[in-house]
């Protein structure tokens, strides 16, 4: 029986990317589903408030940190707090689109693997939305927070929920913000080699801080992500690294190393013949 040969063995595990314009049409759709989804949520005024207060009354039962804490260090200075705004505005979606892009390039089985993460935990997220109203902190008057994208700026919400027709305010639990951002940072880390690679994790970190300093979700909003998260990959395991994740010098240095091979041309590696003494048997 033939044995396949190394280059043949490195090409089956190949991951071929998948059709460009399906994948666009897939996760813009996720988004769109989601978007519209939300809005299904909106019109519980009275549940999201008792919700916010129940969530608020148990984190002080488990002896939360107060958001307050946050948001305190956070208002030192006009700068910064303008900046947190900012970084809430601005990086979400980006950052999530960035990420999928760069994977459907350089890892398409790590792209499939995030793709299909992603989606199982906007859905689980949406349901969790439909079913718990939530009013985020800066609503609930016994929080004692500000609504610093109202005050400082920017915000994408508008000043009341019954004005805001572009987004549910009241889909305050889980934060996908939280959730998108710790998937990115455990996507990168599984699909690289860096030694680099555990930074990444400052990105989740950096976007709690913000989405509790600007009051708009509560801790046990990024708990419930970071649990829906788990769970999700728990049941769709990353890929292994493989070739395509190896350095490239160690890539090339296989690539440089000739594999030899039969005359006849059947892909069997041989030994190399010993080199014919002139003369020899004569």
């Amino acid at each position: 029986m033939e044995r396949p040969t190394e280059p043949a063995q490195r090409g089956s595990a190949a991951t071929p990317r998948p059709p460009l314009v399906r994948e666009v049409l897939l996760v813009a759709g996720l988004f769109l589903v989601y978007k519209l989804g939300r809005q299904l949520a909106t019109g519980h005024t009275a549940e999201a408030f008792d919700n916010a207060r129940r969530v608020w009354d148990l984190e002080r039962f488990l002896h939360l940190p107060g958001e307050g804490s946050v948001q305190s260090a956070m208002l030192h200075g006009d700068t910064l707090v303008h900046i947190a705004n900012t970084y809430y505005v601005t990086v979400h979606f980006p950052a999530t689109a960035a990420f999928l892009v760069w994977l459907y390039l350089r890892r398409p089985r790590h792209y499939v693997w995030a793709r299909r993460v992603l989606a199982v935990v906007t859905a689980a997220a949406l349901v969790v939305h439909l079913t718990f109203p939530l009013a985020p902190p800066r609503m609930l008057a016994a929080t004692g927070l500000v609504d610093t994208g109202q005050v400082f700026g920017p915000t994408v919400y508008g000043a009341s929920p019954e004005a805001d027709s572009l987004s549910n305010q009241f889909a305050a639990m889980p934060s996908l913000h939280f959730g998108w951002a710790l998937l990115v940072a455990i996507g990168l880390i599984a699909a690289t080699r860096s030694r680099w690679r555990p930074l990444w994790l400052l990105h989740p970190l950096m976007t709690l801080l913000v989405v509790v300093g600007t009051a708009n979700h509560y801790w046990l909003d990024a708990i419930v992500a970071a649990a829906l998260l788990g769970i999700t990959l728990a049941v769709l395991r990353p890929p292994r690294r493989t070739a395509d994740t190896a350095e490239p010098g160690r890539e090339r240095e296989g690539a440089d190393s000739p594999v030899p091979r039969d005359p006849g041309g059947q892909g069997v590696s041989v030994a190399p013949e010993a080199p014919e003494l002139v003369g020899a048997g004569r």
